[in-house]
């Protein structure tokens, strides 16, 4: 089809550059949220400071080729904190609302299969400070209820803070110190980990009856304001102390209304009540009030410990707590235990035999039981006895033994529990005693040992129970890595013998087993049996998918596996080519196994041949399809991404240029590629210009480029290349080329000195990646209590106007801090460069002042072109650096602070040119004397013109 040129894009031949470009991937941490200060430990790690409740922020950026994709991890944090994962390229971690258990250390992951994956990582730490607590205390053998005078009394204050706090302990307005007198003492308690300050009166006097003040501070790091509790401390001041309206214990009936006043018999300041139960939060309905507690209405869910305590910060809180019992009965239970002592399991006469009755009740040893033969009171005699507590039976239970049973001592025995005089209803449990009551069996119905379902249905389990009485049954998993019912509990009771399961899964399948109950029934060792439970489930394949390429001509082989199943064997394979069915495959041999697999080869991959291909494996529960896409085509270009804004400007014509850059995805898993397709279209417009790119041989990791012309600013563009062998097109792969508002940078063409007069310093920015930035500043702008013997008094042209950048080593720099400058970026366009500035070096501690030059051709690669330490003297000197970078390029000035504050290095005066630098180099001592020193000076250059470059953004 014709496509209308309405772009007018010229479209230059591409180039190709040597294998190697797949870089393998780096990553680096920065962060951009609300950080109180970013500094490296003793260690090199990264520390990123913030305060509780602030919104963290990291970003890992990357670099490699192809692109990397970022996961995020963390460790050395609160163990419910879960791993935080990622896919997306340069991922931003954030946290609102970060808390106190989410410091740790965070890791950054960045991988594209070249090499072994970049990992780098910081360590969070979150600043906070609570409110501190102050309780006041005595000697244990001061205690009396009143603090008299010529007693030792402890001022106790505690906080929980990060970093430390420091305390400051106050008498009024009154700032005290550690022995200041010889009664005050202020120290810190052993194994407190600096969070507990003790301030010491020793002997109390007159003057120590006051208000003492105990402020926290954690030095406002992150902002955080200081904190502080008073506590006035007076003749009278004593710990709380309390006595209660009713018993410690209170047993009352189901629906009557509770009052429990809890009374305050001393403590100054006036302590705090606060009622609470346990276990769980106090009864819907209740109220707590004044230290009064009321419960109205009340029920045997509301039984528990009822706590009262009161608080005044002085010595330990008083509590008291009353054991509120509520009458209730539930649960009656009987057991029947043949002759123990002669080992039967069977009744029989002459024989002794013990009934016993059992039921739960609060209070459990208030209730009563009484027992009943045929309806009338049981008479005690020589052959029978009740016995209330029986030490091989739960307590509180009533038994009935009967000794050398006789034939007249078969009938109904009914055993009655009550609470006398209150209005509970009485629980009753009745056994029949006669030559029919027998022990339980218990079996599995024929047929029902195994019991198979498919995955999501209803299953039944069950075991047959005989014999008089007849016990519930108890079900539990006999599997050891599955001890738990599908309900959650490890025995479930069924009175029936029928343990009823919905919607089974393939984890419920396992052995189960069925036992007699003792309650109910026979003391006697339980019956038990086994029924074995099979879930069916579909099979689970591999590849669930699978993009397969191959060159025209030759074989394939494609392969459906069964992972896992029920039953775990393949009852048939059936292949389909773009929805119609295959021949099947050849038949396994009888006497081979069962296969796990199923294959289909093709004997040349054709245009005809290729397509979707489908295996579905089926084992007669249900099935599963591996899908596989075959073709010949080529796999899609990888855009170079590393490469940031490869561009060529047209001021006059208002357009710009581009340079595309790419590799090709395993070019040699398929026929050689013959041409590209190349589409370019302007956002918001419909037609495209299309271009075939011929290609001789391409190979893995090659890098080839291509120049799109004529670009209309401010336009943006959508680029698509499609790869194209004998089998037609390949994959396609688009992106978006945008066009931003340019800043300030040299034209290596003419004269591009950069000065630092501009704010916008010549469109040099600051690295993210380092401790701390340059500054700009001249004569007048500079800190009038700058440290003397150091740094420079003027820029190179000595006017208290001029401009230059330079690095400030004071406080809170540390030995090696390094600040970076960086360019913008270059297209290399020439071999040689050369590159001369001014530098100032003096002070008592300077460091270093490094050159770098970052290649951004294979990844960003840093490397030293030139480096000076020490003190050079209160005079500007001049460097020329030749550098030949291998591409797109930047360069770094880089300052490192030494061992001292006496340390500001300066820079000036920055110019990069093409070809290669002066062969006789600036003489060291030809230097320019700063003012004052009455020698010539070299003469300044004329300022550089301002030159209008344009910059494009590359858009994932």
């Amino acid at each position: 089809m014709e496509v209308t040129c309405l772009l007018l894009l010229a479209l230059i031949p591409f180039h190709c550059r040597g294998q190697g470009v797949y870089a393998p991937a780096q990553a680096q941490i920065v962060h951009a949220g609300q950080a109180c200060v970013v500094k490296e430990d003793n260690i090199s790690e990264r520390v990123y400071t913030i305060r509780e409740g602030d919104t963290l922020v990291l970003q890992c950026l990357v670099t490699g080729h192809p692109r990397p994709q970022v996961r995020w991890t963390k460790t050395a944090g609160s163990a419910s904190d879960k791993f935080q994962e990622t896919s997306v390229f340069n991922e931003t971690l954030r946290i609102e609302r970060i808390a106190r258990t989410q410091g740790g250390r965070y890791y950054c992951k960045a991988e594209n299969g070249v090499g072994v994956p970049a990992i780098k990582s910081i360590r969070v730490d979150v600043q906070y400070l609570d409110e501190p607590v102050l309780t006041v205390h005595q000697t244990v053998s001061d205690v009396r209820g009143n603090f008299y005078q010529e007693k030792t009394v402890f001022l106790r204050c505690t906080v929980n803070s990060n970093p430390p706090a420091r305390f400051i302990w106050k008498r009024g307005s009154d700032t005290l110190s550690h022995s200041q007198d010889n009664g005050v003492d202020i120290y810190e308690p052993l194994y407190t980990q600096g969070e507990t300050k003790v301030l010491k009166l020793k002997n109390l006097r007159p003057q120590d009856y006051a208000s003492y003040t105990c402020q926290v501070s954690v030095r406002n790091v992150c902002g955080i304001p200081d904190k502080a509790i008073t506590f006035r401390l007076t003749n009278t001041t004593a710990p709380p102390a309390l006595k209660l309206s009713v018993n410690e214990t209170l047993v009352v009936n189901p629906g009557e209304n509770v009052t429990v006043q809890c009374l305050l018999t001393g403590g100054d300041p006036l302590p705090q009540l606060q009622w609470s139960h346990g276990p769980g939060p106090l009864p819907l309905g209740a109220l707590a009030q004044s230290g009064t507690l009321s419960i109205p209405s009340v029920q045997a869910r509301d039984s528990g410990y009822y706590n009262c305590t009161a608080t005044n910060n002085v010595g330990n809180p008083a509590k008291k707590t009353v054991n509120l019992l509520v009458r209730s009965m539930k649960n009656a239970t009987f057991q029947i235990t043949p002759d123990v002592i002669k080992e039967s399991e069977n009744i029989q006469l002459g024989q002794d035999l013990k009934l016993s009755c059992h039921v739960d009740a609060v209070p459990q040893e208030k209730v009563t039981y009484q027992w009943f033969k045929n309806g009338k009171p049981a008479r005690m005699s020589k052959r029978l006895l009740v016995t209330r507590n029986d030490p091989e039976l739960p307590a509180v239970t009533s038994s009935l033994e009967l000794i050398d049973l006789h034939f007249s001592d078969y009938g109904t025995y009914l055993c009655v529990a009550s609470f006398p005089g209150a209005p509970v209803p009485d629980l009753s449990v009745e056994v029949n005693i006669s030559s029919e009551t027998v022990p339980p069996t218990i079996s599995v119905p024929k047929g029902r040992a195994v019991v198979t379902v498919r995955e999501g249905s209803p299953a039944e389990l069950q075991c047959e129970v005989r014999g008089k009485p007849r016990p519930p049954v108890l079900w539990s998993r006999v599997d050891k890595e599955a001890a738990l019912l599908p309900s959650g509990l490890p025995l479930e009771e069924t009175p029936d013998g029928k343990l009823r399961l919905e919607h089974v899964s393939r984890d419920m399948s396992g052995t189960y087993r069925c036992q007699t109950a003792r309650y109910n029934g026979f003391n006697v060792r339980p019956r038990e049996a086994q029924v074995q439970l099979n879930v069916q489930f579909p099979p689970e394949v591999e590849p669930s998918s699978q993009d397969v390429r191959q060159a025209l001509g030759r074989p394939v082989l494609l392969r459906c596996s069964l992972l896992r199943g029920s039953p775990q064997r393949i009852a048939s394979a059936v292949w389909r080519f773009k929805g119609q069915l295959l021949p099947p495959p050849p038949a396994v041999p009888v006497a081979a196994e069962a296969p796990d697999h199923s294959e289909l080869r093709l004997d040349a991959v054709t245009r005809d041949s290729s397509g979707s291909y489908e295996c579905s494996i089926s084992n007669d529960v249900g099935s599963a399809t591996c899908l596989f896409q075959v073709s010949a085509k080529a796999y899609s270009p990888e855009f170079y991404f590393d490469t940031p804004n490869p561009t060529r400007s047209h001021k006059l014509s208002k357009n710009y240029s581009y340079v595309l850059q790419w590799t090709q995805r395993e070019p040699d898993a398929v026929d050689p590629l013959l041409n590209y397709r190349l589409s370019v279209r302007q956002l918001n417009q419909h037609n495209a210009m299309v271009k075939a790119i011929p290609v001789r041989r391409v190979e893995k990791g090659q890098l080839l480029e291509y120049i799109l012309t004529d670009l209309r600013v401010p336009h943006s563009y959508e680029v698509r290349l499609t790869p194209y062998t004998t089998f037609g097109a390949g994959d396609m792969a688009s992106r978006i080329i945008h066009y931003t508002e340019p800043i300030n940078s040299p034209n290596l063409s003419a004269d591009n000195t950069c000065h630092f007069e501009d704010e916008k310093i010549c469109g040099y920015t600051q690295d993210l990646t380092d401790n701390f930035d340059w500054t700009r500043q001249n004569a007048l702008t500079q800190n009038p209590k700058r440290s003397p013997n150091t740094g420079p008094p003027t820029d190179i042209s000595g006017t208290p106007e001029g401009y230059y950048m330079f690095i400030e080593t004071s406080r809170p720099r540390e030995l090696g801090d390094r600040a970076r400058l960086v360019s913008p970026l270059y297209n290399a366009s020439a071999k040689f460069y050369c590159v001369s500035f001014f530098y100032h070096m003096y002070g008592k501690h300077i460091g270093s002042l490094n050159l770098l030059v970052r290649s951004r051709n294979k990844g960003a690669l840093d490397t030293h072109a030139w480096s000076l330490s020490g003190n050079k003297g209160n005079v500007w000197q001049q460097a020329h650096v030749p550098i030949n970078p291998s591409g797109p390029f930047q360069i770094i000035f880089e300052g490192v602070r030494g061992s001292g504050y006496l340390g500001d290095i300066a820079i000036d005066d920055v110019t990069l040119k093409k070809g290669e630098c002066p062969r006789k180099q600036m003489d060291p001592n030809k230097v320019v004397v700063m003012p004052g020193s009455g020698a010539p000076r070299q003469p300044h250059p004329q300022l550089w013109g301002p030159m209008v470059i344009f910059l494009l953004a590359l858009q994932r």
